[in-house]
């Protein structure tokens, strides 16, 4: 199951290999997994790797069975509801049957059971079809795992009967379906009232993906560098590394920086200190860190914050994520550019003028001024740097959300409306 398109298919097997034992060993078992880790930490990374390597079976999982991955992104959702979800759920079943090896009359049947649930668009009848799609491949012999990514954009919509549903599934298929749910917090947090840990117990076994250590982030740089054919000299090289702290954003988003405003000549020039500088005061990188504290409860930031200020603190009930995921390590945090951000956070006040991105922001809505700016249009008016990396719902909202907060402020004659599940539009207040 390999892709030409996917860099992360021709990482080497060793690859965050005590991650994938770690994963292959649940799926070998047939344990549902729920994947863990800090936003953006590079949890879509390490599964492209794991589902597209076409050694990963034999390597982690078992050398005399085969399993075919089903990839659900979530991502995919426009409208974050129960029936799309499933409608998208059978729809990856039928795109995963047709590539694979299995006798074409059985591809016929799944994209029969696919095209019924489209057009009746009825619940049952839709999860009777995943049913049956799934006892068509395990027919075949084949072991099915549904890679649920970004699952927590389903908590608003989730009831018991959803869980149920789930739960249901993985007994229809004689307990030889597994699932892996991936989202930046376990299910008891995003959902507590729908997914208890109690039930979850005998339903799911939490993984957390930490931040990568400095030979696997080498292994991304270099991919990196390779897709975008430049090269640093050995110390910016390591600067890059340190700052990331194995967070692939932060990773991408040093790279970027440095290959947007520093040519080959420059990049020699520098000082690691300087190199810093550079990617610390980016906008971009702010936002990253933004978008990773203002994911923290309450008192997990007010830990983070205590920990900035130059106190020591530990593990306890109330901020155990902090150390699970790896945001705190051995009592620092993981990445020098996460420690900059708090520092800043608890000195400086907020300025009402408009920075980069928000100005970039601003006049992208003004020249569309009463019309609909989808997200899409907004990344690439706003991002286009980042377009070919992915730019988070967060990432928008937010800057959306601090651009409204400046213009209420500066009284201006404009403001802007949420046009839900589309994008944004400028109006006149």
């Amino acid at each position: 199951m390999t892709s030409p398109l996917l860099t992360e298919s021709a990482y080497p097997i060793k690859f965050r290999k005590a991650d994938a034992a770690t994963l292959g060993k649940h799926l070998k078992l047939r344990h549902s997994v729920e994947l863990v880790g800090i936003k953006r930490v590079g949890i879509s990374n390490f599964l492209r790797f794991f589902l597209y390597h076409n050694t990963i079976v034999p390597t982690y999982i078992s050398k005399d069975q085969d399993h075919i991955f089903v990839p659900i992104d979530l991502n995919d959702l426009v409208e974050r509801e129960i029936q799309p979800f499933w409608i998208l759920t059978i729809k990856r079943l039928a795109d995963v049957a047709e590539e694979s090896s299995i006798d074409q009359a059985i591809k016929q049947k799944i994209s029969a059971l696919f095209l019924q649930s489209i057009q009746l668009q009825d619940n049952f009848l839709t999860i009777e079809n995943i049913k049956k799609a799934l006892l068509l491949l395990i027919a075949q012999n084949l072991i099915p795992t549904l890679f649920l990514l970004r699952f927590d954009r389903m908590k608003d919509a989730a009831t018991p009967e959803f869980f149920n549903n789930l739960q249901g599934l993985i007994e229809a298929t004689h307990r030889q379906l597994a699932f892996v749910f991936t989202s930046d917090r376990p299910l008891d947090q995003i959902k507590p009232d729908i997914f208890s840990r109690e039930e979850l117990t005998t339903f799911s076994h939490v993984q957390y993906l930490m931040p990568s250590d400095i030979t696997d982030s080498q292994i991304i740089l270099k991919t990196i560098q390779k897709q975008y054919d430049t090269t640093y000299p050995k110390n910016i090289e390591q600067t890059i590394l340190k700052l990331s702290g194995g967070h692939m954003q932060y990773l991408y988003l040093a790279h970027t920086i440095i290959f947007e405003k520093l040519d080959q000549a420059k990049r020699k020039l520098l000082s690691p200190d300087e190199i810093t500088e550079l990617i610390l005061n980016d906008e971009r990188t702010t936002l990253q860190s933004e978008e990773i504290f203002e994911g923290l409860s309450k008192s997990e930031q007010s830990t983070v914050k205590k920990l900035a200020s130059g106190k020591s603190v530990t593990s306890g009930p109330d901020d155990k994520y902090l150390f699970d995921a790896g945001i705190i390590q051995k009592n620092e945090f993981f990445s020098p550019l996460f420690a900059s951000f708090l520092q800043k956070k608890t000195k400086s006040s907020d300025s009402v003028e408009f920075s980069k991105k928000e100005h970039l922001l601003y006049s992208f809505l003004l020249k569309n001024k009463e019309e609909l700016c989808e997200r899409d249009s907004i990344i690439h008016a706003v991002w286009p740097e980042s377009e070919a990396l992915g730019v988070s719902d967060w990432t928008i909202d937010r800057l959306v959300a601090r651009l409204r907060h400046k213009l209420k402020i500066q009284k201006s004659e404009h403001t802007i409306i949420t046009i839900k599940t589309r994008g944004y539009k400028l109006v006149q207040s």
